[in-house]
């Protein structure tokens, strides 16, 4: 008989495929990826992140540059070069509690698409394994998205001591991925975000952060995200997908060109 999968991998691959795999748009709707990273959403046709090169690598968990299967425009996400509402479905997943300012990126998301996702980190179980590069402690709150200034790169001394043990940290980062979905935010949206900052990251923290160069990329993890993207999403894929876009159909009317073209597979646009 073959060998029944554990109810924690069913687990987990609910939850994958809940988060990475389905999207809830037509075959022609036009789909946007804020922070794309190493591992750009399948279902995007445009993707944006403003710190695309492997110098920035301190800001992914996989490799250190950006992937760019798509067309990506390298832009600040709380200022994107779109046009009003000009996307069907915004993508934002583990972007937020890296950026200074998380509520001007959900107010652009809104003004630029009709509707969205939102996945963040959960404070409950970041304040015990947590991400060297975030700024924020984010938190669900009635319906409300709260992030919260982080003081410094962890919550607790005694805590971090604990978890810096290897054996440790690997025996809690199962548990963490077999309960992924206790771990995180998610965030379906339609319309309108509700979301409050408390306070400012320190500026000594959002310093060390940018300097540092010893960050643990979970190359493993990511590969293996990248391997079952593109198992579960081939039904889809196979059925087709728009067009692709061109550059004036998508920025705001000020950035307009006079010789317009699709943006093809592989375009770095820099504004």
């Amino acid at each position: 008989m073959p060998a029944v999968p554990a109810p924690g991998v069913i687990r987990q691959l609910r939850s994958f495929y809940g988060r990475r795999i389905a999207v809830p748009v037509e075959s022609d709707a036009l789909v946007l990826d804020v922070g794309s990273g190493d591992k750009p959403h399948w279902r995007a046709d445009v993707l944006l992140d403003r710190f695309a090169g492997a110098e920035h690598g301190v800001q992914r968990s996989g490799r250190a540059a950006a992937r760019t299967p798509r067309p990506l425009f390298d832009s600040d996400a709380a200022d994107m070069p779109f046009a009003n509402q000009v996307f069907d479905y915004v993508i934002c997943s583990h972007v937020l509690e890296h950026v200074l300012d998380p509520g001007a990126v959900i107010d652009e998301m809104v003004r630029v698409g009709k509707a969205g996702y939102i996945e963040v980190p959960r404070v409950t179980s970041a304040k015990i394994l947590d991400f060297p590069s975030h700024l924020w402690w984010c938190d669900l709150v009635d319906g409300e998205l709260v992030f919260t200034a982080k003081e410094r790169a962890q919550f607790d001394d005694d805590i971090q001591e604990f978890v810096g043990d290897p054996h440790v940290r690997r025996d809690l980062q199962r548990l963490f991925d077999r309960n992924f979905d206790a771990c995180i935010i998610r965030l379906p949206w339609a319309g309108s975000v509700r979301h409050r900052a408390v306070g400012r990251p320190d500026p000594a923290l959002v310093e060390a952060i940018a300097a540092d160069a010893s960050v643990h990329h979970r190359t493993v993890e990511s590969g293996l995200s990248r391997v079952l993207t593109s198992t579960l999403s081939t039904p889809a894929r196979v059925r087709g997908r728009r067009r692709s876009p061109t550059f004036n159909e998508l920025v705001k009317p000020s950035l307009r060109r006079d010789a317009d073209e699709p943006l093809r597979r592989g375009t770095v646009v820099t504004l």
